[in-house]
C-alpha cells in the first residue's frame, strides 16, 4: 500500500554530472518499485533528493512545507534530526546497497560480517545503544553525587573554620614552641644515635683488632705447616739428591761386573770349545794309530782310489751345504728382524691399548656423571655433591654454622656465551667445585661433614674462608679492558656477591681476557704490547696465552658449563663406541701380531735347528774327508811320532781341563760379584722410588699448604682494610658528634628565647612544620576572606541551607537510581525477548522465500558471538544435504543471497530500499530466467506498482537528457 508510508518516500531525485550528463532531472519515483537502467558511464555525481512529508508523523508539521529536500538546512544537527525522524539510515546496506558493498557481501565468507549487516538497522541495535546510553547516565550521575557531597563538605570545613580563626591563632603559637623543641629533641636523639654507632663502631674495631690477632694465629700456623711440608720435601729430595751418585756408581758397577762375567764366560766356552778339539783330535789320533798297526804292506790301489772318489763326493756335498746353510742364515736373519719388528710393535700397540683403556674409563665416568646430572645438575660437580648439600642445609638449620657455606662454586655462575665453557674451566680448573665459609669455625664444620663422603687420600673439593659480603667488590681500577673481547667477571653472571669475590680474590677473573680465536690471542697478548691490567687470556679451546708463553689445554670439551647436556652426551657415547671400537681393532691387531711372532719364532726355531743340523753334517764331511787324506798318506809313517803327538795331546788336554776349572770358578765368583752389585742397585733404586712415593702426597700437601697461606694471607689483608675503612669511618661520626653538639648547643639557646620553659613534643619536626604552614595558610585565607560577623552568619545559612537541599537531593537521587536499576532489568530482559522475536521472523521470511523454488535453507545466530551462519538446501526435499554458502554454484548462491537480504528488509524498518546495478546477484541464468534482457524490463507490462526509467548512452558534449519528467496526470493515466 503506497499511502501507507507515503510521508516519508522520495518524491523526487536531481542528478548533475552524472555518468557523463550534466543534468539528470529532477524526475519521480513511484510509491512501490522503480527501475532504473542505461549503459554506465563515469565521473561523480551531485545528488539531490526530494522526501515527502505528509501525514500526522510529518517532521515539523506546523513549519516545514509538504515537501521536505535535504538542503533546506545547512546546519549538521537538523540533518541528523531529519535521518533520525525518517528512520534514514545511509550507511546502511540494508537500506542502501552499492555496487562495491554488494560485492563485498557476495563475495564475504566471514559469519560475523553477515550478522553485522543483520544488526545495523534492526531495532534492537537502537535499544541495545539506548540501554547503553542510561547505564552512562547512571554512571555520571554517582559521579556527579559523590563531587556535590565533597563541595558541601568543603563549605562545611571552611565556615566551621572561619568561628575558629582566634583558636588558630593560639594553636599558631603553641606549635611554633613545640617546633623549637623538636628540633632540640631530634638533634638530642641524632646525638644519641651517633653516640650508639660510636660505641658499636668502637666495639666492632675491638672484634676486628680480636680477628686481626686469630687471623694472624692462622696466618703463622699456615706458613709454619708450609715450611714443615717444604722441610719434609727438602729433606727427602736432599736425600734422594745424596744417593743419586751412588745410585748411578752401583750402577756402573753392575755394568762393568757383567761386562767382566761375560768376558769370562767367553773365555770358558772358548776353552771348552778348545778342549772339545783336543778330545777330538786324541780321538782321530789313537784311531789312526790302530789303523797304521794293523795295515800291511799289501798294495791297496782299488781302496786308495775308492777314497779319493768317496773325497770328491764328499767335497760335492759340502759345499752343497754350505751354500744351503748360508741360504738359511739369510732366513733366520729374516726371521729375526722380523719377530723384533713384531715385537716392538706389540709393545707399542700394548702401550696404546693402555692409553686409549685409560681415556674409554675416564669417558665413562663422565658420561655416567653427564647423565646422572641430567636428574641433577649438581652431580656435574661430583656424585656426593647433593648428599653433602642436603647435610649442609641440615647443619646450617641445627645452628651448626654461623652463615651457610656456598658452594660448589660452578653451580653459582652462569655463561653469557656457552661457546667461552671450556676457556672458563680452564682458567677457574678446580675453583667450579670450591666452597666459601665465612669463618674457620664454619670450615672445620664443613671439613667434619666432608669426611663422610670423601674418604681419606681421595681429592676434596677447596674450602676459601673469607667473610662474607653482601657487595662485590669495585674493581674498576684494576681490571682488564678491551673493546672486542670480555674478561671472565663480564663473561659471567653471578647473582651472589660472595662467590665473584671469592673467585676476583683466588683467581682475579677480572684481569683474564677471554679470546675465541687462539691466533687473535696469540696476536693480541704477544704481537703487541698486552690489554691494560691483563695478566693473561684464555681461548675458546682452553688453550693459555701469556705475554711470551703459550700452553695447549688437554682438555677437548667442558666437564661443569656445558648446557646442552644430551649433546655432550651424545657425543661421548659416540666417543666411548669409538674408544671401544679402538680398543677391539687394538686387540685384533695384537692377536694378529702374537700369531704373527708365534709363527715366525717356529719358523725360526726350524731353521735354526735345520742350521745346525747342517753345520754338524758340513762339519761331520770335512772330518770324513780329513779322515780319507789322512788314509791316503804313506802308510810308513812313524806310528812313534803319532803316540808322541798323541801323548802332547793329551797334556794340552789335562792343560785345557784345568784352565777350564780354574776359568770355571772365576766365572762363579764374577757371577756372585755381579748378583750382589744388582741386588745393592736394586735396593738403593727401590729406595730412591719411596722416596719418590713418599714426594708425590707431599707435593700436593705443599700446594694446600700454600694455598691456605695465600686465603690466610687474603684474609689477614681483607681484615686491614675492613679495619681502616671501620677506623675511618669511626673518626668521620666522632666529628660529626662534635658538630652535633655544637649545632644542639645553638638550637636549645634559640629554643629557650622562643620558649623558655622546655616541654615535651611528641610530634617530629617535619610534621609540626607542615602543620604550622597549613594553619598559616588557612589564617592568611581567613583575613583575605573576612568581612562583617552577620555577612558571615548569613554566608553560613545559606551554604548549610544549599548543603541540607542537595542532601535531599542526593537521597532523592539514590531512590531513583535504584527504580531506574530496575527498570533497566526489566527492559533488557524484553530487550531479549524482542530480540529472539525479530530473529524467528527473519528465519521464517527466509524459509518461505526459498521455498518459491523448492529450496531449503537455515539461519543460525549467534548473539553471544555476534556470528550469523547460512546453509542451503538447493536439492529435492530431503534428498540433498544442507550446504554452506561457499558450497553453491554461483547461480543458487546469488539466489540464496537474494532471499537473505529480502528477509533482513522483513525486520528492518526503513521509508526506502535502494540496489545499485541489482543484476550483480543474479546470474545469467538467473537474470534470464526472471528478466531477459534490459529491454525485457523495458517491455514488461503497465503497472501501477512498477516505474521503469531508461537512460540515453552518454554522449559527448550533451549537457540535458533527451527525456521530461512525466507528471502526475501522466503516471495517473499509465496506471
Amino acid at each position: 500500500d503506497g499511502n501507507v508510508l507515503s510521508w516519508k518516500s522520495i518524491e523526487s531525485i536531481q542528478l548533475r554530472n552524472f555518468m557523463c550528463h550534466s543534468m539528470l532531472g529532477p524526475f519521480k519515483f513511484g510509491s512501490n518499485v522503480n527501475f532504473v537502467v542505461g549503459n554506465n558511464g563515469s565521473n561523480s555525481a551531485d545528488i539531490s533528493i526530494t522526501l515527502r512529508n505528509r501525514g500526522d508523523d510529518a517532521y515539523r508539521a506546523n513549519v516545514v512545507a509538504v515537501t521536505l529536500c535535504t538542503v533546506v538546512s545547512t546546519r549538521k544537527e537538523e540533518l541528523i534530526a531529519i535521518l533520525d525522524h525518517f528512520n534514514i539510515q545511509v550507511d546502511n546496506p540494508v537500506s542502501v546497497l552499492t555496487q562495491e558493498m554488494s560485492k563485498q557481501f557476495l563475495q564475504s565468507k566471514n559469519e560475523g560480517d553477515k550478522y553485522k549487516v543483520r544488526n545495523p538497522n534492526n531495532p534492537l541495535e537502537q535499544m541495545k545503544e539506548d540501554y547503553s546510553y542510561i547505564m552512562e547516565q547512571k554512571k555520571r550521575t554517582k559521579e556527579r553525587l559523590i563531587e556535590l557531597k565533597r563541595q558541601c563538605l568543603e563549605k562545611e570545613e571552611r565556615f566551621q573554620s572561619i568561628a575558629g580563626l582566634s583558636t588558630m591563632k593560639t594553636n599558631l603559637e603553641y606549635l611554633k614552641h613545640e617546633m623549637a623543641w623538636a628540633v632540640v629533641n631530634e638533634i638530642e636523639k641524632q646525638l644519641n644515635a651517633i653516640r650508639d654507632n660510636i660505641k658499636i663502631g668502637e666495639d666492632r674495631a675491638a672484634r676486628l683488632d680480636r680477628k686481626m690477632e686469630e687471623q694472624q694465629v692462622r696466618l703463622n700456623e699456615a706458613e709454619k705447616k708450609y715450611k714443615d711440608i717444604q722441610d719434609k720435601l727438602e729433606k727427602i729430595s736432599q736425600e734422594t739428591n745424596a744417593r743419586a751418585p751412588e745410585c748411578m756408581a752401583l750402577k756402573t758397577d753392575v755394568t762393568a761386573k757383567k761386562r767382566t762375567y761375560n768376558e769370562a764366560e767367553v773365555l770358558y766356552n772358548r776353552s771348552l770349545n778348545e778342549y772339545r778339539a783336543l778330545m777330538k783330535d786324541d780321538e782321530q789320533l789313537c784311531k789312526r794309530i790302530e789303523e797304521l798297526k794293523k795295515s800291511t804292506d799289501q798294495s791297496l790301489e782299488p781302496e786308495r782310489l775308492e777314497r779319493q772318489k768317496k773325497i770328491s763326493w764328499l767335497k760335492e756335498r759340502v759345499k752343497a751345504l754350505q751354500d744351503q746353510e748360508s741360504s738359511i742364515n739369510q732366513e733366520i736373519e729374516q726371521f729375526q728382524q722380523a719377530i723384533e719388528k713384531d715385537k716392538e710393535e706389540r709393545v707399542r700397540i700394548k702401550r696404546e691399548e693402555l692409553d686409549v683403556k685409560h681415556t674409554l674409563s675416564y669417558n665413562q665416568r663422565q658420561l655416567k656423571e653427564l647423565k646422572d646430572s641430567k636428574t641433577d645438575r649438581l652431580k656435574r660437580f661430583g656424585p656426593h655433591v647433593p648428599a653433602l648439600l642436603e647435610a649442609i642445609d641440615d647443619a646450617y638449620r641445627r645452628g651448626r654454622f654461623t652463615c651457610k657455606p656456598i658452594g660448589p662454586l660452578g653451580a653459582c655462575i652462569h655463561l653469557r656465551d656457552p661457546e667461552l665453557a671450556l676457556a672458563i674451566e680452564s682458567c677457574l680448573k678446580g675453583l667450579l667445585q670450591a666452597y666459601c665459609c665465612h669463618n674457620h669455625a664454619d670450615e672445620r664444620v664443613l671439613q667434619a661433614l666432608m669426611e663422610k663422603f670423601y674418604s681419606r687420600g681421595t681429592s676434596r673439593p677447596q674450602i676459601i674462608v673469607s667473610e662474607f659480603r653482601n657487595e662485590m667488590y669495585d674493581v674498576r681500577h684494576r681490571a682488564a679492558y678491551h673493546p672486542d673481547f670480555p674478561t671472565v667477571l663480564t663473561a659471567l653472571e653471578i647473582d651472589n656477591a660472595v662467590v665473584a669475590n671469592s673467585l676476583i680474590d683466588m683467581r682475579s677473573i677480572e684481569t683474564v681476557l677471554l679470546i675465541k680465536s687462539n691466533s687473535v690471542a696469540r696476536a693480541v697478548m704477544q704481537s703487541q704490547k698486552p690489554p691494560k691490567n691483563c695478566r693473561e687470556a684464555f681461548t675458546a679451546d682452553g688453550d693459555q696465552v701469556f705475554a711470551g708463553r703459550y700452553y695447549s689445554s688437554e682438555n677437548t670439551r667442558p666437564k661443569f658449563l656445558s648446557k646442552d647436556v644430551d649433546s655432550e652426551i651424545s657425543d661421548l657415547e659416540n666417543e666411548v663406541e669409538n674408544k671401544k671400537a679402538q680398543i677391539l681393532n687394538l686387540q685384533q691387531h695384537l692377536s694378529t701380531l702374537e700369531k704373527d711372532i708365534k709363527r715366525n719364532e717356529e719358523f725360526l726355531r726350524r731353521r735354526q735347528i735345520h742350521y745346525r743340523e747342517l753345520k754338524v753334517k758340513i762339519t761331520e764331511s770335512i772330518s770324513e774327508i780329513r779322515e780319507l787324506e789322512n788314509i791316503e798318506e804313506h802308510q810308513s809313517v812313524d806310528i812313534a811320532t803319532l803316540e808322541d803327538e798323541a801323548q802332547e795331546n793329551k797334556i794340552k788336554m789335562k792343560m785345557v781341563e784345568k784352565n777350564m776349572e780354574q776359568q770355571k770358578e772365576n766365572m762363579e765368583h764374577l757371577k756372585n760379584l755381579k748378583i750382589e752389585a744388582e741386588n745393592k742397585y736394586d735396593a738403593i733404586k727401590q729406595k730412591i722410588n719411596q722416596l719418590s712415593d713418599l714426594a708425590e702426597p707431599l707435593k700436593d700437601e705443599l700446594n694446600l699448604a700454600d694455598s691456605e697461606v695465600d686465603n690466610q694471607k687474603r684474609g689477614k689483608r681483607h681484615y686491614e682494610e675492613k679495619q681502616k675503612e671501620h677506623l675511618d669511618t669511626l673518626n668521620k661520626k666522632k666529628r660529626e658528634l662534635d658538630m652535633k653538639e655544637k649545632e644542639l648547643e645553638e638550637k636549645m639557646s634559640q629554643a629557650r628565647q622562643i620558649c623558655p620553659e622546655r616541654i615535651e613534643v611528641k610530634k617530629s619536626a617535619s610534621i609540626l612544620d607542615k602543620e604550622i604552614n597549613r594553619l598559616r595558610q588557612k589564617i592568611q585565607a581567613e583575613h583575605a576572606s573576612h568581612g562583617d560577623r552577620e555577612e558571615i552568619m548569613r554566608l553560613y545559612q545559606e551554604a548549610r541551607e544549599t548543603y541540607l537541599d542537595l542532601d535531599n537531593k542526593v537521597r532523592t537521587l539514590k531512590r531513583f537510581i535504584k527504580l531506574l536499576e530496575e527498570i533497566m532489568t526489566h527492559r533488557y530482559k524484553t530487550y531479549q525477548q524482542f530480540r529472539r522475536c525479530l530473529t524467528l521472523r527473519c528465519k521464517l521470511y527466509f524459509d518461505n522465500l526459498l521455498s518459491q523454488r523448492a529450496y531449503c535453507g537455515k539461519m543460525n545466530f549467534d548473539h553471544k558471538n555476534e556470528t550469523l551462519s547460512i546453509s542451503v538446501q538447493p536439492g529435492e526435499g530431503n534428498r540433498a544435504a544442507f550446504n554452506d554458502m561457499r558450497a553453491l554454484s554461483g547461480g543458487e548462491r546469488s539466489f540464496s543471497t537474494v532471499c537473505f537480504i529480502l528477509s533482513l528488509w522483513s525486520i528492518a524498518e526503513s521509508p526506502f530500499r535502494c540496489l545499485d546495478e541489482f543484476d550483480v546477484y543474479m546470474v545469467e541464468a538467473m537474470f534470464c530466467l526472471v528478466l531477459p534482457t534490459v529491454e525485457g524490463i523495458l517491455s514488461l507490462p503497465s503497472s501501477k506498482l512498477i516505474r521503469i526509467l531508461r537512460m540515453s548512452d552518454p554522449e559527448r558534449g550533451q549537457t540535458t537528457l533527451p527525456f521530461r519528467p512525466v507528471t502526475h496526470e501522466e503516471e495517473e493515466d499509465r496506471s
